[in-house]
């Protein structure tokens, strides 16, 4: 199973950006998506899939942390 979760392009050369996922910075393909600095993206694989609306990516951002929090309660 594959989870998604937006990350934030925060600089772009060439094909290639660094994407944060909440201060874990990664490095992904951009080639298959029109995406510029401050775009949001979907990875898989290392490339960037699909660009994501602003609203729609912190929406689930900030679910995914709340499911982070209560799982975190949940075992300490």
């Amino acid at each position: 199973m594959c989870l998604a979760v937006p990350g934030r392009i925060v600089s772009v050369d060439g094909k290639i950006a660094q994407v944060d996922f909440g201060g874990v910075t990664r490095e992904a393909n951009v080639s298959m998506v029109d995406a510029d600095v401050g775009s949001y993206v979907i990875i898989h694989a290392g490339f960037a899939i699909q660009v994501v609306d602003e609203l729609e990516a912190k929406e689930t951002i900030k679910l995914w942390e709340e499911l982070l929090q209560q799982s975190a309660q949940e075992s300490g």
